[in-house]
């Protein structure tokens, strides 16, 4: 597995070296930690950037002797397949993805239990956008049958829950003209005429699509109806959702679902340092830093910290939360 870093990754991580360098002894005493996240275009990069900043040595609350890096990637498996390699100390995560991981079943029948996951927090909602064109014809999911769609690339969440929302209306890839592109580049194809629609799920408003609404004509597909209701039913980690009127530029209030965005590690990470993070992360500092930095950091909240766990917590984090009494 390849993860991207680039300049941004590197600013940050540069930055905190420097840092570390310079307080003499104390580099020592200095840990890695890096933040699996997604594709520069959606959300999990800039949050993990946000997050990586916050409990960074450098941060205004941040953990002594720490470098945290938020690292591109391919989405919530490659996290979780980075955090199981130790090939990252972290990773964001779908919590249907991290679910089926940690209990060997869904997406992992067959391939065993990646039992050392661990959840960090939950951060926040993350809605599945079916991002199409205005003059596509395409206004419910069954309108999908035909089209040229995107489901995004092998290895993402996003693809997994495309997948489950099709069936739910009786759809597979053979009764569409199936795309593997992330948001950007499936943005520039929709841009161009060459492809009809595609699925993202992350926190709204995502770059990707407000970029895209700025320039072009599109509508999100509402993901509604008895299929909807059965699905939801079906999955517990799914939840209703509702994209406001205008959060993309002249798109309505559309219903539709959402999976929670999960910060996870693994159990091997020392019970400490993991501590201390998730301390740093709820920090007044932190919070106002995540709150000025992205619309979705509003919601990475304390109380919000607990909610949707279908995994284990690290140590650490429980050890905080139940201090912190949000958490019995």
């Amino acid at each position: 597995m390849t993860f991207m870093i680039n300049r941004r990754n590197f600013s940050i991580g540069a930055a905190a070296t420097a840092f570390a360098a310079g307080i003499g002894s104390a580099s020592a005493q200095q840990a890695f930690f890096r933040i699996g996240t997604g594709g520069t275009a959606g959300t999990y990069y800039p949050v993990g950037g946000l997050i990586a900043n916050a409990i960074s040595a450098t941060g205004e609350a941040g953990v002594s002797g720490l470098v945290a890096t938020a690292i591109a990637s391919n989405g919530s498996v490659a996290n979780i397949s980075a955090v199981q390699s130790g090939a990252a100390e972290s990773g964001f995560s779908q919590s249907d993805v991290a679910f089926w991981a940690n209990s060997g079943t869904g997406l992992y029948e067959g391939k065993g239990k990646v039992e050392d996951l661990r959840l960090i927090a939950t951060l926040y909602p993350e809605t599945v956008h079916i991002v199409a064109r205005a003059d596509a014809g395409i206004s419910s999911v069954a309108d999908l049958k035909g089209k040229r769609v995107s489901v995004d690339e092998p290895g993402s969440g996003t693809i997994v829950d495309a997948r489950l929302v099709l069936a739910a209306y009786g759809i597979t890839e053979k009764d569409i003209e199936p795309e593997y592109l992330k948001p950007g580049p499936a943005g520039e194809r929709l841009r161009d005429g060459a492809l009809d629609a595609y699925f993202f799920v992350g926190g709204y408003p995502t770059g990707a699509v407000v970029e895209l609404a700025s320039t072009n004509a599109i509508t999100l597909v509402p993901i509604t109806g008895p299929e909807a209701d059965k699905l939801l039913a079906e999955q517990k980690f799914f939840s209703s959702d509702t994209v406001p009127a205008d959060t993309y530029k002249n798109v309505g209030e559309t219903k539709t679902i959402s999976v929670a965005a999960q910060w996870v590690g693994s159990a091997k990470q020392p019970e400490e340092l993991v501590y201390n993070i998730v301390k740093s992360l709820y920090s007044e500092a932190s919070q106002k830093a995540l709150q000025a930095g992205h619309a979705k950091g509003k919601l990475i909240t304390l109380e919000n910290a607990t909610t949707s766990a279908g995994i284990p917590f690290h140590p650490g984090a429980e050890r905080f939360y139940r201090e912190a009494g949000v958490l019995k």
